[in-house]
């Protein structure tokens, strides 16, 4: 029988050449009837599968997102751990109050954004109640109840671990806020102020109500002039002037907002132009600006500020609806976590600037629930100078210097920063201004003069804001250094190990500041660009409408037909606008051109 006897030396080849032989493809007749033989081996060593590692990440909002749109390397293993299973276009939150922009459209889900990844992802609908940084665990609670009414719990272990959780609002213990004040940090607290408003009027056309009573429901009370206090605040005085006081006109006389805040001014990180024509306007559209007022108590019906330029003297306010807006806390199991590493009494989690932890190996946080520890040059000057003198002289000369002087701008920020700030163009000026009246050549200092000439180099260090802007660009930037981590272990890229030997892995992150807007109704908006460029008006309300539709397009699918929707219809508002502010929308115009 040939046929067996063919058979019989396949396989024997298969036993005996096996590492050797990838496929076989055989064809034969036995019969009339057709016969296929398929047969693989491959060498042990090929067989071997890289043990992927396993990444969880924490929170889907901006930076867990923007990590999560980068990262490409297939070698990960990815767990995403939110009780959102979507990503929120917060900047829009307050249109959303109003129905400028429908819920739907600033929000995508996230499994939009993960299906189409190389990466291996899994997503689960949970919130985390406790990290175990010591056995790399992650302790989770599901979102959704079961036929119990009770919430599924499992513990997911990790190989990294990326906490991007956000933060919690801050009430400060004040008494009262968490039961009676509404906040607006996600879509459903958007979604609540919005039924809420309407309830108000609609409670305050009751015909048994005093009128002192009509009074009180239609008061409504915004704590914190920052961005989004004054963004709600704009959005609620448009949305009652040109919607509700058509459909309520018996009681449109008796609508109030007031703007409580405890600093001086509202919008204080802006420029004090904005700042100013900010308070201007409101008070010319009927906006009460109480600036100097802290919010001590909210009771039901009543909140209790104190004056603090008046001698701490306590007043009430009784009002219908109050909404919250005083900056960020810390959610629980960070303090439990901050804890478990030694980072006691702090707002956020300290990391370096890697946004690696402080204390951990495998741990980064980005966003606002932590904070970048950038590390002080005067810390470090004697390994830097140790580092720089290469012929172990006792001292630098400017060409030593001009040796690490990169390497120095990268890992110390603050240094290219007070170079600017003195219009200085390298850190030679620096030394030689330290020295007085000497050619650059010939300076030398020894390391007593060197802490005096960067003596003030890190009173430029600043911390960064807690914004969308700060977390997008974090989440990005590590998504980066994770899909070059093993390139870049063994070809580091980074500046010098002044402390140590080689280089660091990765370039430290920097944020790069593109601008801020602040809408302040009625179609105007506050633009702070970088090079202080300052546009206030018409035309940069325009810009903020074209920003939100590019950020849209680059970002949240669904949300393209709204917004785009929302940025025309400003269009063509400002366009009509432009015709009866020829100068001030030109010269607005050309200062954003220009910049």
């Amino acid at each position: 029988m040939p046929s067996f006897t063919f058979f019989e030396r396949v396989s024997r080849a298969f036993r005996d050449h096996g590492s050797n032989l990838k496929l076989v493809l055989l064809c034969t007749t036995v019969s009339g009837g057709g016969v296929l033989a398929y047969g693989e081996a491959v060498a042990a060593s090929e067989a071997a599968v890289t043990e992927k590692k396993k990444v969880v990440v924490l929170g889907t909002g901006w930076a867990g997102t923007s990590f999560m749109r980068n990262l490409n390397n297939p070698r990960y293993e990815v767990h995403v751990v939110s009780p959102r299973n979507y990503f929120a276009f917060t900047p829009l939150l307050p249109s959303v109050t109003c129905g400028t922009v429908e819920a739907r459209s600033i929000v995508e889900p996230v499994r939009n954004i993960f299906r189409k990844k190389k990466v291996d992802v899994q997503f689960s609908e949970a919130e985390c109640v406790k990290i175990d940084a010591a056995n790399r665990k992650v302790y989770c609670r599901s979102n959704i109840s079961n036929n119990l009414n009770e919430k599924e719990e499992f513990v997911v272990d990790y190989d990294y671990l990326i906490i991007a959780v956000g933060a919690n609002v801050n009430t400060f213990n004040t008494p009262g806020v968490t039961e009676n004040c509404h906040f607006l940090k996600e879509v459903e607290d958007a979604q609540k102020i919005r039924r809420t408003v309407i309830d108000c009027f609609e409670r305050a056309s009751l015909p048994s109500l005093s009128e002192e009573e009509k009074k009180r429901i239609l008061h409504f009370a915004i704590v914190g002039g920052g961005p989004t206090g004054v963004e709600f605040a704009a959005s609620l005085h448009d949305f009652v002037t040109e919607d509700l006081v058509n459909l309520y006109p018996g009681i449109k006389d008796l609508v109030k907002i007031t703007l409580l805040e405890a600093g001086d001014h509202i919008l204080g990180m802006f420029d004090k132009r904005i700042t100013g024509f900010a308070e201007d306007k409101f008070r010319r559209d009927g906006i009460d600006v109480k600036t100097g007022s802290m919010v001590v108590k909210v009771s039901e019906k009543e909140i209790s500020t104190k004056e603090m330029k008046n001698g701490g003297e306590i007043t009430t306010i009784p009002y219908g609806m109050a909404v919250w807006s005083t900056g960020i806390g810390t959610r629980p199991f960070i303090k439990d976590f901050m804890s478990q590493i030694g980072q006691i009494n702090r707002r956020a989690i300290a990391t370096d600037e890697w946004l690696r932890v402080e204390a951990t190996n495998n741990v980064y946080a980005l966003g606002d629930c932590a904070t970048i520890n950038q590390r002080k040059v005067m810390e470090d000057i004697a390994a830097i100078f140790k580092k720089a003198d290469k012929d172990n002289s006792g001292t630098l000369t400017v060409k030593e210097f001009q040796e690490v002087l990169a390497d120095i701008c990268e890992r110390y920020p603050q240094v290219e920063l007070y170079l600017k700030s003195k219009h200085m163009n390298d850190l030679a000026d620096l030394l030689k201004e330290s020295k007085g009246d000497v050619e650059k050549e010939s300076i030398e200092l020894n390391i007593e003069e060197l802490k005096t000439a960067l003596s003030k180099v890190d009173s430029q260090m600043k911390f960064l804001p807690a914004t969308a802007q700060v977390a997008s660009q974090q989440g990005t930037y590590l998504a980066k250094c994770f899909n070059r981590m093993e390139e870049c272990e063994k070809n580091p890229e980074g500046p010098i190990r002044f402390r140590g030997e080689g280089r660091h892995r990765f370039k430290p992150f920097r944020y790069k500041h593109l601008g801020q807007f602040a809408p302040l109704g009625g179609e105007q908006t506050a633009a702070q660009l970088p090079g202080d460029w300052v546009s206030i008006g018409h035309s940069s309300q325009w810009l903020w409408y074209s920003q939100a539709s590019q950020l849209a397009h680059k970002g949240v699918s669904s949300i393209r037909l709204d917004t785009t929707l929302y940025f025309w219809e400003g269009l063509k508002s400002n366009l009509k606008e432009f015709q009866h502010f020829p100068e001030s929308c030109s010269g607005n115009i050309a200062e954003l051109v220009n910049s």
